[in-house]
């Protein structure tokens, strides 16, 4: 293990230390049921235990009240991007999209494809650089759902808070953020997220949703497309990602050691400050791409003065052991990914790192 880096990818992104291992451990054979997880048969008491310990441990961490269903879905969030307006959007055939992002702008595209889609927001024409406010939002109050996307990994902004949509329900792709803090469920119709980023491998995708929503499941949907037929099986109509799904379940169970949500916010919050901290205070040297009040807590992305230093600064990075801090082609720079597992450590040696880079090519 002294041989692992600092891994800044934006997704598939780094796991909580403690779970690799102990997922290393009992790889080749599951103790107390002499086969491996990726050999266990989804429909045997052994993953079923599994199974129903993931559910349990990610309502405790999010207080999930009964009125909502937990589905762990496959194909990841872009399946998503369909399946919600297919499920959710008839027979009233629109809803609102806030479009804060690449990942929006993807989700906005299939529902085209469904319905009659209000863009309520954008903040395209400022290259996602923030947040629209509240009184930016253009709603209308017959909508099928509000669907927003809570962290927006490409551009390195957050919603610190939920939008306020009324009594429509609100549709949220949380996947680079969930379960970084505690939120109130209770403000949600739905909310989904890609596992790859802050809750475990590809290939699964955790969907919470009210259960009166599920009403709006036609049968003339396919049957793979549709929520209702996943809860009604406890998203076991198929075969799940079995592995994925213990994986999402030595997360949860991590989370709860650790002191659960609201002490990993505690720590997310410092790690981010460390980063911002060290670009505010650098003379404009680091420049943030996001504005201040639109900051996201899980990627941080950020400019030099010049394309060379950025190169330049990468390639020493990755010769340091600092992985995966080059930014997305929409933005350019550098994008520090510090999901929930990435190490406070880490984060103070980036700045070091920073620091002294400046200090040498200034």
């Amino acid at each position: 293990m002294q041989n692992r880096i600092y891994n800044f990818s934006a997704g598939p992104a780094i796991l909580p230390e403690e779970v690799l291992l102990e997922a290393q451990e009992n790889l080749f054979s599951l103790p107390g049921v002499g086969m491996s997880v990726l050999e266990i048969s989804h429909r045997s008491k052994h993953y079923d235990a599994i199974h129903q310990a993931a559910k349990a441990d990610l309502k405790e961490l999010l207080s999930i009240p009964d009125n909502y269903e937990i589905l762990f879905l496959q194909s990841g969030a872009s399946m998503q991007f369909s399946m919600v307006p297919l499920n959710l959007m008839p027979p009233v055939n629109k809803a609102d999209y806030i479009i804060t992002g690449t990942w929006s702008k993807k989700a906005l595209k299939e529902a085209k494809r469904v319905g009659t889609i209000n863009v309520a927001a954008s903040t395209e024409s400022e290259n996602f650089n923030r947040i629209p406010s509240q009184e930016e939002l253009k709603l209308d109050p017959e909508a099928a759902y509000v669907h927003f996307t809570s962290n927006n990994t490409i551009f390195g902004t957050e919603w610190a808070n939920e939008p306020n949509v009324g009594n429509v329900p609100l549709v949220c792709d949380a996947s680079s953020d969930m379960l970084h803090k505690k939120i109130d469920i209770t403000k949600y119709g739905l909310i989904y997220g890609g596992a790859q980023k802050n809750m475990g491998p590809s290939g699964l995708v955790v969907v919470i949703i009210r259960k009166d929503l599920l009403e709006r499941s036609s049968d003339s949907l396919h049957t793979m497309l549709n929520y209702k037929i996943h809860a009604e099986n406890d998203s076991l109509y198929n075969t799940c990602n079995v592995f994925g799904i213990y994986i999402f379940g030595l997360v949860c169970k991590w989370l709860k050691k650790l002191g659960g949500l609201d002490a990993m916010y505690a720590i997310n919050k410092n790690k981010a400050k460390l980063l911002y901290d060290c670009f505010d205070n650098s003379g404009g040297y680091f420049k943030g791409h996001a504005l201040p009040d639109s900051r996201s807590l899980m990627n941080i992305t950020f400019r030099l003065p010049s394309e060379e230093l950025e190169k330049k600064l990468i390639a020493e990075a990755t010769k340091a052991g600092f992985d995966g801090l080059k930014g997305h082609r929409s933005v350019g720079g550098l994008r520090a990914s510090v999901y929930n597992a990435f190490p406070t450590k880490g984060v103070e040696e980036l700045v070091s790192f920073l620091n002294q880079f400046k200090a040498q090519n200034g």
